[in-house]
């Protein structure tokens, strides 16, 4: 006789459980690999599984029914219904307690994603615009509390949105706590940190050493003779500025302590974390101590383990770097499918500018086409126009060698002089940032609209001007959406925001110029975003159009292969997002003339962006001056 057992309801606990049992497959390899085999590993394995159960266990209940929600679906965020808003919390709203006025603003955009710029407690003065962070676990107090912080995401988790922000893995601030106690002369806390008793080590080091920010902050190294030492103190690896001391990840107590960090902030409702500076953790003598393999190997450990306790969750990783170095970000070989889900397409944004200035798509076609896969396993790009930080004009005499005419350093030079408005015949209103004289590269600042020309064509008074600085935005934005990834808008974009030059009379940011493109919301322009007959009324409605017909339009989600295609013609950039059932064609102008496609568009094509038929010379497709068609059967 067969005796029927009562079923029993599955615990917190079994769900763990399987989680662990889930995750560990992905976690045994990077654990031994960064820090031994054997022994080693599954001692700190058992620790990292400790660590895991805790703050499960204190994981607050709405949360763990997302983490199911997104168990079930894993690839959520590559859905075409996510775009994204970028911006700081003081400057869209003043504070965390204002914040939630602003959701239904976001709501109206279409924005499914909000990136709450550097929130977490800065040390005091200058920070690196929030990125030097003095306690992981307290909000910026100008901001608000952590309680309020908890109250935000709640209510944009409700409005359908997915709350980010910044988690700097490289450095903390001086002041951190874990610094303090080094600076005191604690063992256990100085090997958190790369410090030297003498520069011997730093100068053989700084051989092959990039400087970061050579006009602020030249050399990686800081001596400081109030840190006990041999000598009378101690020199400390300083990749970015004196105030922001880089962690030693070759320690396991930093990567338990920085995964403690992310998952106590996970439970306060983040959903995505953007990791800064990732392409420096770690380091290795006679190289330039960036994307060394041992950083795939921590992502993935932070990310697998962070789908074990908080599986609601991604990670963005922030790697402004070269398009071979790039791509293993999202993933490749032994790392696919298990990195970070998500990472900046920057070669995208400086093809854009690029091709904007040349009225020429040649070297955006054989970059983009050369050194990216047509898709990746569970990942995507982040996709954007502007950010916060100035651009780095990524252009290599490898890729340039493939364009006649052009060379690398002289189209860097040639588009650093036309985003500061010094090249005959620009438009531009940007200006020079971290100026090397030793190589010549000049970084550039500006706000979208400011490079797009919208500010110029203002000050001008020319309304033909005007026409054209809008179809460049658009355009740029209809790029992004289009393409293939998360579109990121950066605050203030949706409505053509001019560059803000009143950062110079704040002594905590003068210094810096990248304040120029970060402006306070103009919330009298927001409130005349309906009005079609000004700049940023058209601006603002084209965006939310470009965002609508993207939730609409299935083949553009992020899951769906992007192909570079060669549009016969050089002032026109072509791309097929190759849908199961159907192909989007993306044709964008980089001219203010009409341009001709040589492709083989059906006959019965139709633009998702107008509705209707888009226009030809003969057979061959027509794409308006600046204008960005998305073509499907």
């Amino acid at each position: 006789m067969t005796v029927k057992r009562p079923a029993r309801n599955i615990t917190d606990e079994d769900v763990f459980a399987l989680r662990w049992r889930r995750g560990r497959r992905d976690l045994i390899g990077p654990v031994s690999r960064l820090y031994g085999p054997g022994a080693t590993a599954e001692a700190l394995l058992e620790r990292i599984r400790t660590l895991l159960a805790g703050h499960w266990a204190d994981r607050p209940a709405d949360l763990k029914r997302l983490d199911m929600a997104r168990d079930v679906d894993p690839d959520w965020f590559l859905s075409q219904e996510m775009a994204a808003y970028v911006f700081y919390i003081d400057r869209l709203a003043g504070d965390l307690k204002s914040l939630p006025d602003r959701i239904p603003y976001l709501q109206e955009l279409g924005i499914t994603y909000a990136h709450m710029m550097p929130c977490l407690m800065p040390r005091p003065g200058q920070s690196d615009g929030g990125y030097a962070v003095m306690d992981y676990r307290r909000i910026d107090p100008k901001l608000g509390t952590m309680a309020q912080f908890r109250a935000v995401t709640a209510k944009l988790r409700r409005a359908g949105i997915s709350p980010c922000i910044d988690m700097v893995l490289n450095h903390t601030a001086k002041e951190h706590d874990w610094a303090r106690k080094a600076r005191a002369g604690d063992p256990h806390y100085q090997a958190f940190y790369r410090m030297f008793d003498d520069d011997s080590l730093p100068r053989d080091y700084e051989k092959t050493l990039l400087e970061i920010f050579p006009a602020q902050a030249p050399g990686n190294f800081t001596w400081y003779d109030d840190i006990p030492g041999p000598n009378g103190g101690k020199w400390v690896w300083t990749t970015f500025n004196e105030y922001q001391w880089d962690l030693n990840w070759e320690n396991p107590e930093v990567f338990l302590a920085i995964l403690d960090m992310i998952l106590h902030l996970a439970n306060q409702g983040v959903e995505v974390f953007r990791l800064d500076a990732v392409a420096f953790m770690w380091k290795r003598m006679g190289t330039i101590c960036q994307n060394l393999p041992e950083v795939h190997d921590i992502l993935q450990a932070l990310t697998q383990a962070t789908r074990i306790a908080a599986p609601a969750g991604i990670h963005k990783a922030e790697a402004i770097v070269g398009p071979a170095d790039l791509v293993p970000y999202l993933g490749t070989d032994t790392h696919q499918g298990r990195e970070s889900q998500l990472a900046y397409h920057n070669n995208l944004m400086v093809q854009f500018w690029a091709s904007l200035a040349a009225r020429d798509t040649r070297l955006m076609t054989y970059v983009l086409r050369a050194h990216f896969p047509e898709s990746f396993r569970r990942a995507c790009f982040a996709t954007y126009i502007r950010c916060h930080d100035d651009i780095g004009w990524a252009v290599t005499e490898e890729d340039a060698a493939h364009v006649p005419g052009i060379s690398g350093p002289g189209h860097r030079t040639f588009l650093a002089d036309f985003y500061a408005g010094r090249f005959p015949g620009s438009f531009a209103r940007g200006a020079d940032f971290q100026v090397n004289e030793a190589t010549g590269d000049r970084r550039t600042n500006g706000s979208f609209a400011a490079l797009a020309g919208l500010e110029s064509a203002l000050e001008a008074g020319d309304a033909a001007a005007v026409d054209a600085a809008v179809a460049r935005i658009l355009m740029g934005h209809a790029l992004i959406a289009g393409f293939g990834g998360i579109p990121l808008i950066y605050m203030g974009d949706e409505l053509g925001l001019l560059n803000d030059h009143a950062y110079r009379d704040d002594p905590e940011k003068a210094e810096d110029g990248r304040w120029m493109q970060r402006p306070p919301m103009d919330w009298d322009k927001a409130a005349e975003r309906h009005d079609a007959t000004t700049p940023h009324g058209r601006i603002w409605r084209g965006l939310r159009h470009v965002l609508a017909v993207r939730r609409a339009t299935e083949q553009l989600a992020s899951n769906v292969p992007t192909r570079i295609l060669d549009a016969g013609n050089r002032g026109l950039f072509a791309w097929a997002r190759l849908g199961d059932d159907r192909t989007v064609t993306g044709l964008c102008n980089f001219t203010e003339h009409p341009q001709a496609a040589d492709l083989e568009i059906p006959a019965d094509a139709v633009d998702l962006l107008t509705g209707a038929a888009p226009a030809r010379q003969g057979a061959r497709v027509e794409v308006p001056p600046y204008g960005c068609l998305w073509l499907r059967a």
